[in-house]
């Protein structure tokens, strides 16, 4: 992964998560011996659509390094308004910048524009594609509060739109993991996520319901239903809302259940859930900083153009 570009979790080995969430761990124990570990580097944040938690993390992680960030800002007062195509807005601000950030509306758009340049790209969101980063500090969390190694996980909500659904998925092939994925059937697993899963002899199992899985979950990852990514108003409409849990869904959980959300939430994780020992999902949140510290070090190598 040095020098690099990071745009799907299926090009990751189980070494590359690992080194990854190694690396994210020693930054975590000692972050002020990083603090000028690539000063003087510049890292473009390229966002086509609205980010929090991707976008200032990413922000923090590199300012935590030395380096400093520029945004394109809104895409309404950016060029893309004129005509102009990612293409030519990624053969541009690579000459502003020694790394580029990149979420798009458009699956399959941040591996389109790594062909067109030189410097580490990064995939913060393609879409209903892919979310990378997030599966990295999502596998984090999970190792840091349940292991990652003969543990049962549960991924419920919007499975056919969630791109951290597909991402998480297919990392956790690399590891000894047995997959629920709960949702309505008009949400369930997109045909091609689910055959790449079963083509890696990963144990996968499908549900319409939580009741009778939530005993065996070591980690229940809830995901929201995305408004944004249905093409009809009214599909949405029959869906929201349908898969929440409270404390009291709770009550059959194991003691250790680790509940993730990758955030923002909605209703589909009432908020008195926060205060018990299973929320981990702000934390998960936090993570993101040392994740993407680790990964931005990766790729940018020793911090110069001249060594790619």
């Amino acid at each position: 992964m040095r020098q690099g570009d990071l745009v799907s979790a299926t090009s990751l080995s189980r070494a590359d998560v690992e080194t990854v969430l190694d690396h994210a761990a020693a930054i975590a124990a000692d972050p002020e011996s990083w603090r000028e570990r690539h000063a003087g580097t510049l890292l473009a944040l390229c966002f086509f659509e609205p980010s929090t938690r991707t976008r200032m993390s990413f922000d923090a992680a590199m300012k935590r390094l030395g380096g400093r960030t520029i945004d394109m800002g809104a895409v309404e007062s950016s060029s893309v308004t004129k005509g102009e195509t990612l293409a030519d807005t990624m053969r541009v601000l690579e000459g502003y910048a020694d790394a580029l950030v990149l979420r798009h509306p458009s699956e399959g758009a941040a591996t389109m524009a790594a062909e067109f340049v030189d410097v580490p790209l990064v995939n913060a969101g393609d879409g209903a594609g892919q979310h990378p980063t997030q599966t990295l500090l999502d596998l984090y969390t999970i190792r840091e509060n349940a292991g990652l190694d003969d543990i049962t996980v549960g991924i419920m909500g919007d499975l056919k739109y969630g791109r951290t659904v597909h991402s998480l998925s297919a990392a956790l092939t690399n590891f000894d993991a047995r997959q629920h994925f709960i949702s309505p059937e008009s949400l369930q697993l997109p045909r091609s996520v689910r055959y790449d899963l079963h083509e890696s002899g990963a144990q996968v199992r499908e549900h319409t319901d939580l009741d009778g899985v939530l005993p065996e979950l070591d980690v229940l990852y809830v995901t929201r239903i995305q408004r944004e990514r249905f093409p009809d108003e009214n599909e949405y409409r029959k869906v929201a809302g349908q898969y929440r849990i409270d404390t009291d869904d709770l009550r059959d959980a194991n003691d250790s259940l680790t509940v993730l959300h990758p955030l923002p939430r909605v209703d589909e994780i009432a908020p008195e859930v926060d205060d018990t020992e299973h929320a981990k999902y702000f934390e998960q949140a936090h993570n993101g900083v040392p994740i993407r510290m680790a990964l931005l070090d990766m790729l940018l190598g020793d911090g110069s153009r001249g060594d790619r």
